[in-house]
């Protein structure tokens, strides 16, 4: 079974990473808003109002690794038995996923995050996807039922930690 600790520290990892390029990216794009180049010399010419959009969305990308970083580093991982209802930190593992290593890791964001962790194919979800609602609050054996896009899934999980 994939040690979370570690799962979280990667995670982490792979954020501050993700932090680092939006931070680049959003002092180019504010470089890009404020350049001389960006002066607008007609009415039609909207170069200068687009760079400031794309500066703000590159800022507000900024601050969401930001937050997602703290929630990562603030989130209390703790060690589940069978009776345990599944949380946010759990890690579960559905029968049919059995075969094939895989995992889901309840995070507070990064959901869609993949790594591999222990040979174990780790997939990050949030409480807020349709696989986290199913998720948070069953235990191991329980049944769930989920819809992904056009897809009925139904399993059970298999085992939790």
């Amino acid at each position: 079974m994939p040690n979370k600790k570690h799962l979280a520290d990667l995670i982490v990892t792979a954020l501050s990473k993700q932090l680092q390029q939006a931070i680049d990216a959003a002092k180019e794009a504010h470089a890009a808003a404020v350049d001389d180049q960006s002066i607008a010399e007609t009415q039609y010419d909207t170069l200068a109002i687009e760079a400031s959009y794309l500066a703000e969305g590159q800022s507000k990308r900024v601050m969401e690794f930001q937050h997602a970083i703290k929630a990562y580093k603030a989130l209390e991982l703790i060690e589940f038995n069978s009776d345990s209802a599944i949380v946010l930190g759990s890690l579960v593992q559905l029968s049919t996923d059995s075969e094939t290593n895989h995992w889901f890791f309840i995070g507070p964001a990064a959901g869609g995050f993949r790594c591999q962790v222990e040979q174990q194919n780790i997939t990050v979800i949030t409480p807020k996807s349709p696989m986290g609602i199913a998720l948070i609050g069953k235990q191991q054996d329980d049944d769930i039922e989920v819809m992904l896009g056009n897809n009925k899934l139904e399993d059970y999980i298999a085992r939790c930690k």
